[in-house]
C-alpha cells in the first residue's frame, strides 16, 4: 500500500471531473434520465483498462463511477482511465459534478483482540478488500471498516459514521449538519477532518481526505 498512486492522480491534469475519496478516484456525470445514464454506462463500459473493481451504478440522473473502491489501489494508469471516461462523458452530453460525490463507510471499533471481521463480512455478506475491511460486492452498501481502538481506553467497542467527500464539499456538509442540530466535536484536523454528533451522542466523522490531502496544490 502507498499514497504515490492517489498523490499521482490528485496531482494530474485533466481529472478536474474526479473526486479521490477513501474508496479511490470517483465522478458523478448528472443525465437526464435513466436512459441516458444507462447508454453511458455502456459507453464507458467499453472503454479499455478497466479493472475488476470498477462499478458503475446508474440513477434517473446521474452515473456515478468508481475506478478501484480502494484509494491504496490507485495506479498511474488511472489518470489515463479517467480522462478517457470523462471524454465519453462528454461526447453524451453528461455532466460532472463533484459536489455529489460521496461515500458512506461504518467504521466498526474494538480493543485489538476483540476485532472480529469474519463476523462482519459473514453477517453482511461481504467480501474482502484488505485486512481490515469489507465491501459489498454489489457496490451499493457501505463499506465496513475494522478500526482498532486505543489499548489505553477502557472502551471496548464503539461504532461511528465515516462520510468520504471532496476537498469542496467538507466545510458546507459540516455546516449543513451544524444547521441540523449538530455540533462540531472537534476540529483539529480540519479541512481534512471534522468529528461531529447529534444530540444524542452519536458521532460521523466528515472526511475531505485524501481528495484534500496536504501537500497538494490549491485550486
Amino acid at each position: 500500500m502507498s499514497e504515490a498512486g492517489w498523490r499521482e492522480f490528485l496531482s494530474a491534469e485533466g481529472v478536474d471531473d474526479w473526486v479521490v475519496l477513501h474508496g479511490g478516484p470517483t465522478a458523478v456525470f448528472r443525465t437526464d434520465s435513466l436512459a441516458q445514464a444507462a447508454a453511458l454506462a455502456v459507453a464507458v463500459a467499453a472503454v479499455p483498462g478497466l479493472g475488476p473493481r470498477t462499478v458503475l451504478t446508474s440513477a434517473s440522473d446521474r452515473l456515478t463511477v468508481k475506478l478501484t473502491r480502494e484509494m491504496w489501489a490507485t495506479e498511474a494508469e488511472h489518470v489515463a482511465l479517467a480522462r478517457a471516461i470523462s471524454e465519453v462523458a462528454r461526447a453524451h452530453d453528461a455532466r460532472a459534478d463533484r459536489s455529489a460525490v460521496q461515500e458512506v463507510q461504518v467504521a466498526i471499533s474494538a480493543q485489538p483482540d476483540q476485532i472480529d471481521l469474519p463476523f462482519w463480512r459473514a453477517v453482511l455478506g461481504y467480501g474482502p478488500l484488505s485486512d481490515d475491511n469489507g465491501i459489498d460486492p454489489l457496490g451499493q452498501g457501505s463499506t465496513v471498516w475494522m478500526q482498532e481502538l486505543d489499548p489505553t481506553k477502557p472502551l471496548r467497542h464503539a461504532m461511528h459514521i465515516d462520510v468520504s467527500v471532496s476537498k469542496g464539499e467538507g466545510e458546507a456538509r459540516v455546516a449543513a449538519a451544524v444547521a441540523a442540530g449538530g455540533r462540531v466535536v472537534t476540529d483539529a484536523e480540519a479541512p481534512a477532518a471534522w468529528i461531529l454528533a447529534d444530540r444524542a451522542g452519536n458521532k460521523v466523522c466528515i472526511a475531505a481526505w485524501p481528495d484534500g490531502a496536504p501537500g497538494l496544490a490549491e485550486d
